[in-house]
């Protein structure tokens, strides 16, 4: 196993170098620069002081292997002089944001928060949903149950959360006036009160959001319990008497987790990178928000750090999603 995750490190290393390079390629060569966010009315010799302090007349190779030095040491170095108290960046140029002028990795910090706590919290529900109604499905198939949980994941997945979360908002916000329309980023929890206003205004992004995950995950639990359901050591362990409890929960459904795990893992790291579509229809100021207001600025520095922590998250959950395959099955061998 550890020989097995080591070939995998070194594998993954000269893979993120070839992505970090096509990010900081594509992002570069998007239309649109810092220079035309800079007013008219600045007189050309400021311009020039303004793109030569951004490091935008630098050439390419310049400007990307000073980006990888800034993510790769430097923000580590100011992240461990922040938790140490030690002093290991000293005064290093960090990666700056073109529309804030501060630290793109401090934008980032204030609002993982936001989306950890709605989108984190989402797909959290939908996985404690998805996976009994999936197992339920397949052991009972064709059972009404079955029927309705397979007709309300075709309809979560197959309608878009824009339209959803829309509809939502008019039913339960504007209609019934039951919960808002607009995430309060503002709030701090302090009391039950506060506690109580913080669970009122996530129930209706959650809800979204969890309903369009569960889809998913529910529809590949249940494919994979039907293919496992008939499997001959199935059959093999009720003629020993086992009982259906143990027989669905501890073999099948183990056995039928491979797959499912595959699909946890990789939307994991969706979960860092925010739900871009529903932070904007209930204007969440998440990571995904930033992501959009990035893009619109012309911030590169933002766009390309925040692809390629999402392309980092990628490739580990990856492997933490191989790891649990032996875990999960111990035919399963690494050597």
């Amino acid at each position: 196993m550890l020989t097995y995750v080591l070939r995998r490190l070194f594998i993954a290393i000269p893979t993120l170098l070839l992505i970090s390079l096509v990010i900081f390629f594509l992002v570069d060569l998007a239309p649109g620069s810092p220079a035309s966010e800079i007013p008219l009315t600045v007189p050309p010799e400021v311009r020039a002081k303004i793109l030569e302090s951004l490091g935008v007349n630098a050439p390419f190779h310049v400007r990307y292997l000073l980006w990888l030095k800034q993510f790769f040491w430097v923000e580590p170095m100011y992240a461990i002089d922040y938790l140490f108290g030690t002093d290991y960046a000293q005064g290093a140029q960090r990666i700056i944001s073109y529309s804030s002028r501060s630290p793109v990795f401090n934008v980032i910090i204030e609002r993982l928060p936001q989306t950890l706590t709605v989108i984190g919290t989402a797909y959290a529900v939908a996985i404690l949903i998805a996976l009994p109604i999936g197992i339920y499905s397949a052991y009972r198939q064709y059972s009404w149950i079955d029927q309705l949980g397979t007709f309300v994941s075709m309809v979560g997945y197959s309608v878009p959360t824009f339209f959803t979360g829309v509809v939502l908002i008019v039913i339960f916000a504007v209609k019934l006036q039951w919960f808002p329309s607009i995430y309060d980023t503002t709030l701090r929890i302090t009391d039950w009160g506060s506690l109580w206003k913080q669970i009122h205004q996530m129930i209706l992004p959650v809800a979204v959001l969890g309903l369009y995950n569960a889809a998913e995950i529910s529809r590949y639990t249940r494919s994979s319990m039907l293919e496992n359901l008939s499997q001959d050591y199935v059959r093999t362990a009720r003629a020993k008497g086992m009982s259906e409890r143990v027989v669905v929960l501890k073999h099948v459904a183990r056995n039928s987790m491979i797959p499912v795990v595959t699909i946890i893992a990789l939307g994991l790291p969706g979960v860092f990178g925010g739900a871009i579509v529903t932070e904007q229809v209930f204007k969440i100021n998440g990571i995904g928000a930033a992501l959009i207001g990035a893009i619109h600025a012309n911030d590169l520095p933002m766009v390309q750090t925040i692809t390629f922590i999402t392309a980092i998250l990628i490739v580990t959950f990856n492997l933490i999603a191989d790891i649990l395959y032996g875990v999960l099955d111990p035919r399963i061998r690494y050597d």
